[in-house]
């Protein structure tokens, strides 16, 4: 075998005549940690397809152990050792672990019938490489992200894997599950197995990988060692555009709060929780996943009414019960799952932005057609919604832009204050400094603002203040102007 385990070299993919490949090389070493980093719609998911068969190649050369690859099936890749986990890890819910990780080797035995006490023998031994303790009985579906993802990884191991490609791995992991992940990734490497570690989040990028390769619009930026990078520099890469980071210092804020919590429980999730929040300002909330943070979120928007305490909102105490409550009270809300909560994703751009204020483009019981246009047209220029025609589903755009969908779809509401979950999750860092920018904005033009989130950087950035939520109750509120991540996470853990 030569210097490197995998070479993907000029490879071309064209769709429908646009191209998706333009020429792009990657070269793995075996045992090693490879970082494959990009915007969405870089090209990143193509290649790996290339690579794992299920998409041909137009031109090119693919090499593997020093053998030339001319066809390449997903059955030949994973016979060669190339497994690939994808984000949703494509997985059977409704089966059990045990029947995850041992469907496969029945199928490839042609077994006719199912022999229990020998599959129950494979998926101990699957889960065993890498220590994971799990209940082989439980349905798939009942486990966490993080469970899931380690069935995946077992069941990757179980085809003697040389190449493991992960594909934004940690995208719903939290900070402890991260860790963990890496824990697991290292003892791989260790075993000699090679690493492609797909990725858009810098900090991940720099603790893990060895070496890194940037693609952009379907073209090879840079390779070389992560030991060279840098926030800049990486960022630059990626985008092709200099950011200018800096911690965000209010213009001006309003002389009393807008919103006030007072001693604001939820039975089971958090207690005792106090804050203010003027005009102007923009609060950040962390905690890991179990901190109540999102629960909290949930409570101000009337999701999960409040059970004890007082939320006051100009002076003025009010009982948020429901969502529509907190919309009369000019509360807008985005939520951590835009997918799921945030969109109709069938429906048009244009209507997901305009359902929240439906009310008002009314005349009598008819649509006002031209005043829906306006208003779409409107916000999609105010945004910067990348898109050809509002008329496309919702379904069409990258992350970065349903996320301004969402955060669209309330401003159109006029709120005075905004709070979102997760602002940012799922998002490449050219849109995720573009949606930071607009909240930054917003601030500056006097809405009262809270981000929810455990990226502790986007925090930082973002926040004038910082309260740290541990085990549903408050750690801790701390000014972001003279404190470093280490000391957030101190008060976290």
């Amino acid at each position: 075998m030569g210097e490197y385990l995998l070479r993907a070299i000029d490879i071309h993919k064209y769709f429908a005549g646009v191209r998706a490949l333009d020429g792009v090389t990657l070269e793995i070493k075996p045992g090693e940690i490879h970082c494959l980093a990009g915007e969405n719609g870089c090209g990143k998911s193509t290649l790996i397809k290339v690579i794992s068969g299920v998409y041909q190649r137009d031109s090119g050369t693919i090499e593997f152990d020093g053998e030339t690859l001319n066809k390449i099936t997903p059955i030949d890749a994973i016979m060669k050792g190339i497994q690939v986990i994808y984000q949703d890890f494509s997985i059977f819910p409704n089966l059990t672990v045990m029947e995850n990780l041992a469907i496969n080797t029945q199928l490839a035995a042609k077994k006719k019938i199912v022999n229990w006490k020998n599959m129950r023998k494979i998926a101990q031994e699957a889960t065993e490489k890498i220590n994971f303790k799990v209940d082989l009985d439980a349905q798939l579906g009942t486990l966490s992200v993080a469970e899931k993802q380690m069935v995946a990884i077992c069941r990757a191991l179980m085809f003697n894997a040389r190449l493991i490609i992960m594909d934004e791995p940690t995208t719903a992991l939290t900070k402890k599950e991260v860790q963990a992940l890496f824990k697991i990734i290292l003892k791989l490497k260790a075993e000699g197995i090679a690493i492609l570690f797909v990725s858009h989040k810098l900090d991940e990028v720099f603790e893990i990988s060895e070496r890194f390769t940037v693609f952009r619009s379907g073209k090879l930026i840079k390779t070389g060692n992560t030991s060279e990078l840098d926030d800049r520099k990486f960022s630059y890469y990626m985008t092709g555009r200099e950011f200018d980071v800096q911690t965000f210092v209010p213009a001006a804020t309003s002389d009393s709060p807008v919103l006030e919590v007072k001693d604001l429980s939820l039975e089971g999730s958090f207690e005792n929780i106090s804050f203010s929040v003027k005009g102007g300002e923009i609060l950040g909330i962390t905690g890991l996943l179990d901190s109540g943070r999102t629960e909290l979120a949930l409570s101000l928007f009337g999701m999960a009414p409040a059970t004890s305490g007082e939320i006051i909102i100009h002076g003025k105490p009010v009982k948020i019960t429901s969502p529509q409550v907190a919309i009369e009270n000019k509360i807008g809300f985005v939520p951590e799952d835009r997918l799921s909560e945030g969109l109709f994703l069938p429906r048009s751009i244009g209507d997901n932005i305009i359902i929240s204020e439906i009310d008002n483009l009314t005349k009598g019981i008819l649509i006002d057609k031209e005043k829906c246009k306006e208003e779409i047209r409107r916000w999609v220029e105010e945004l910067a919604i990348a898109t050809p025609d509002p008329d496309n589903a919702a379904s069409t755009l990258s992350g970065g832009n349903q996320q301004r969908i969402v955060l669209a779809k309330w401003l159109a509401c006029n709120p005075e204050i905004l709070i979102l979950n997760g602002p940012t999750v799922g998002v490449d860092i050219g849109s995720k400094h573009d949606i930071h920018a607009i909240l930054q904005d917003l601030a500056n033009k006097g809405m009262a603002i809270i981000i929810i989130s455990d990226d502790l950087p986007e925090v930082m950035q973002n926040c004038s203040r910082v309260q740290i939520l541990k085990h549903g109750r408050t750690a801790g509120e701390l000014s972001t102007q003279d404190i470093t991540e280490s000391m957030i996470l101190d008060k976290m853990m």
